[in-house]
């Protein structure tokens, strides 16, 4: 039992870790593509003021339909994980050896997973320069969760965390007759 809890478990802990938060992060970005992929559009979810001139003056978010899409992304990622926690991981014994021989062999270690709370999703609006009176606007969904690895004798919690790209657009503005003006006073 000493070795067992000393040199075992460790590393099944650390592998189904590995292979929770790979699960983790695969479900969710797949469900994200599913849920964004048909029912994000820029223009809806991101209103453009403009000028009587035609310059643009503000970006408005939809905040109601970013939330109703995150809210969507939730509820089928925790649907998935569901049925991951019924199935779990199984390890066999021999991938915590050094030896790429013998990583499938020896009885396999049950690895069981409970999702600790709910998951949590917040959008992140990023501008960046992208050259003359150019503006690149990026918007991100970051999702965080807590996950539970369960094994015999011991657990360790887990925190997985995504940054999905949603979004990306370039925003032109005026560009200046001329970008430094010599011999002003």
């Amino acid at each position: 039992m000493y070795f067992f809890d000393k040199n075992i478990l460790p590393a099944v802990l650390t592998i189904g870790e590995e292979q929770l938060k790979r699960e983790a992060t695969e479900i969710i970005n797949e469900t994200a593509l599913d849920i964004y992929s048909n029912q994000f559009d820029y223009s809806d979810m991101i209103i453009i003021e403009k000028d009587n001139d035609g310059n643009i003056t503000m970006l408005r978010a939809d905040t109601v339909k970013l939330n109703y899409l995150s809210s969507k992304l939730i509820l089928a990622s925790n649907d998935k994980f569901g049925k991951l926690q019924e199935m779990g991981l199984e390890v066999p014994l021999g991938y915590m050896t050094k030896n790429l021989v013998f990583y499938n062999l020896g009885p396999k270690v049950n690895i069981k997973m409970t999702q600790i709370g709910n998951i949590t999703s917040s959008y992140e609006s990023v501008f960046e320069s992208a050259g003359i009176n150019q503006t690149r606007h990026k918007i991100y969904l970051n999702v965080n969760m807590k996950m539970k690895i369960v094994v015999p004798l011991n657990s360790r919690d887990v925190e997985v965390a995504c940054q999905i790209p949603v979004a990306e657009t370039i925003i032109v503005g005026k560009i200046p007759n001329t970008a430094i003006e010599l011999n002003k006073p």
